[in-house]
């Protein structure tokens, strides 16, 4: 009996041996919620006995869309329920074209106008107003699409409401109007050196119970619409003299995938051309958009395709997101022609190309690269540079008109890096990005296939991988535009973004934004021309024919800060760009890289001697992500390593103990007998 005792306090401390080390370091009383606990929207406070939560009651999206032109007004609101004074950091994303140009703090009764400075101003004035026991708010750019706002000085029990506005253009494709609204955000991949790390990979949660979000939307145009609908969310959808109001269907919507409004106008009456204009400060600014040639005018392009998919299989795409890159590469296998060449590359921590050379797309060769596909599995880093200099590198064929097919959620902090490696070796190839995902980096998509002069689409559900996938065929096997020259009437000088037109892809329109230095003269006409594969294109629209549109001059201030953004990139001119985006972002009361927005109460609230505490408010998981490859793999920086050290450390502890009193067991049995 004694021996069976004994053994059971061993096997007792085993057991908590194992206890200690699986749950490694207490950060946390029981007496709140932890990090890991807590739920999407909530800004989780650290305090001295743990951690209290000031839960986020609501978010309210309102967008008016007239023309090409949206002013969403995004608002949240939180109540800080702990009974300290709190300041609130969170990282929210938006539009990689928002051009953010107001905000407003409300606390209390209170309301505070953001107004816009120099960043390290705007830095500065917050942190003074903060250290004072002001109210303040700041809003400052992280990326094109990514924002923090911090918040300080929040009262016990005290209800705070943000309000951030911005105007973005609509995106017109394959004959449809289209605005996305990110609701979350797929963590970022780190590597090498990001300043900002902290700033764009803020806290994950799986599930939320508490959050709540509302958004309407108000289009006109002008023109009876043949559809107006919604992609991955139910709406509810009312129609009045041609304005339609949509608004969100359900009090229980999760802030998890990304919404997309998509609206077609019946055919027979859609423009071929649109021009819109605002007038501000003595300037007229100008939105002109050409729809390409018809579909049915085209001809299909002859010549043969060197075709180079590369496809994300890092830890980040687990779960849905590979189930869709998957589908969609089998699309692409069975679009192939006889007289094409192509390859397969896939990533993660490491690259693997299907060949060592692209090879033609015989029935065996095609069939291997389905098998090849089939067996990708999703884990590890997002380490994509390895990845495009193996697909921009090797040695293009003189036969082949070379495009590639890039696949991936673009979830990666040093997307500056990615863009000058594409166009210093994109060479005469094309390259087309598509977005996978409920959540996908839309800057990275955009401004990559920008740089690779092709085109970009989204797949945010399995069921429109078809369609979706079906139109990006369709735009690489017909001809794409070249050479695109825009012509403005003489006499006035105009300062036209971008300044370079890109390539013309099927369905794709032309965007121009322009900022003329005076009016045209009456008749006058903007000239657009181009090549194509069946000869010489060309199109003219009277400027006469221009609707007003609010907006507009923000839109253009927004394109030259993102040409100027690229210059700055590749020619490493810091200084001379800097100093006009700040001027451009001041006159324009623009958030950018080197402008932020403040809003600051003058009468202090917060006694000097209270402390004050801080903490990031966490983001909701993208919808279909495994919860493994946002906690439990390297690829997002968790601490997943070090789980699977305490692990086999348990293990070989367990085993080592159970040995020793097995061996100490035996030699008592030896010795009485």
């Amino acid at each position: 009996m004694q021996q069976t005792n004994s053994n059971a306090k061993s096997w007792l401390w085993v057991l908590a041996l194992i206890l200690v080390l699986v749950s490694g370091p207490k950060t946390a009383s029981a007496d709140g919620p932890t990090p890991g606990q807590m739920q999407s929207g909530s800004l989780l406070l650290r305090m001295e006995h743990g951690y209290s939560s000031a839960t986020l009651l609501n978010t309210e999206v309102s967008m008016k869309i007239s023309g090409l032109v949206a002013r969403v007004t995004v608002k949240q609101q939180f109540r800080n329920n702990s009974p300290n004074w709190v300041e609130g950091i969170y990282v929210f994303p938006l539009p990689d074209r928002a051009a953010v140009d107001r905000m407003r703090l409300h606390i209390g009764e209170r309301f505070i106008e953001g107004e816009i400075q120099e960043k390290d101003h705007a830095r500065k004035t917050y942190e003074n107003a903060k250290q004072a026991g002001k109210k303040a708010s700041l809003v400052e750019q992280q990326r094109a699409n990514l924002f923090t706002t911090s918040v300080a000085n929040v009262a016990p029990g005290e209800l705070v409401i943000i309000e951030i506005e911005y105007l973005e253009d609509i995106r017109f494709d394959d004959g449809s109007f289209s605005i996305r609204f990110p609701m979350t955000l797929t963590p970022r991949y780190i590597s090498g050196d990001v300043a900002d790390a902290s700033r764009i990979t803020p806290p994950q949660v799986r599930s939320s119970t508490g959050q709540r979000i509302s958004l309407s939307a108000s289009v006109h145009t002008g023109v009876p619409l043949e559809l107006i609908a919604s992609r991955y969310h139910p709406v509810s959808v009312a129609e009045e003299n041609d304005r339609y109001t949509v608004t969100l269907s359900g009090d229980d919507i999760a802030m998890d995938h990304d919404f997309e409004l998509v609206w077609r106008p019946v055919r027979s009456v859609a423009p071929r051309a649109m021009v819109f204009k605002e007038r501000v400060a003595g300037k007229s600014y100008y939105l002109l958009m050409v729809l390409p040639p018809d579909q049915k005018q085209v001809v299909r392009a002859s010549m043969a395709r060197e075709m180079i998919f590369i496809v994300d299989t890092s830890g980040s795409m687990h779960g849905v997101s590979i189930a869709q890159a998957k589908r969609a590469m089998q699309l692409a296998l069975e679009g192939l022609n006889a007289n094409d060449l192509f390859n397969v590359i896939e990533f993660n921590s490491t690259t693997n190309a299907l060949y060592p050379y692209s090879m033609p797309a015989s029935t065996s060769n095609v069939r291997e690269a389905a098998d090849f596909v089939r067996r990708l599995k999703a884990n590890g880093g997002t380490e994509m540079r390895p990845a495009l200099a193996l697909a921009l590198g090797s040695r293009p064929s003189q036969s082949h008109l070379r495009q590639i097919v890039f696949i991936t959620d673009g979830s990666v902090g040093y997307e500056d890096e990615l863009f000058s490696m594409i166009e210093q070796r994109l060479g005469d190839a094309r390259l087309f990005t598509v977005g996978i995902g409920s959540a996908p980096n839309s800057w990275f998509m955009r401004k990559a296939a920008e740089a690779g002069r092709g085109s970009y689409t989204f797949i945010s559900a399995l069921h429109e991988v078809s369609e979706k996938m079906g139109r990006l065929f369709r735009k690489l096997e017909h001809p794409q535009v070249t050479n695109i020259e825009v012509q403005w009437p003489s006499g006035v000088v105009v300062d036209s973004f971008p300044p370079t037109i890109p390539d013309l892809y099927l369905g794709e329109p032309v965007s121009v934004r322009v900022r003329a230095s005076g009016d045209f003269r009456p008749g006058a006409f903007v000239h657009i021309s181009g090549n194509s594969i069946s000869g010489a294109w060309s199109t003219q629209i009277p400027v006469d024919s221009v609707m007003a549109s609010e907006g507009i001059a923000a839109l253009w201030a927004r394109a030259r800060i993102g040409e100027l953004m690229d210059v700055e990139r590749r020619h490493d001119d810091a200084d001379g760009s800097r100093s006009a985006i700040i001027a451009t972002a001041l006159e324009h009361h623009l958030v950018s890289k080197y402008t932020s927005m403040v809003a600051v109460d003058k009468t202090p609230v917060r006694a000097s001697g209270d402390p004050l505490q801080s903490e990031q408010i966490p983001n909701l998981m993208p919808y279909g992500q495994s919860g493994n490859a946002i906690f439990g793999f390297p690829a997002t920086a968790t601490n997943g390593p070090l789980l699977l050290f305490r692990g086999i450390a348990c293990l070989l502890a367990a085993l080592a103990l159970f040995a020793l009193q097995w061996g100490r067991g035996w030699f008592r049995h030896v010795r009485a007998h």
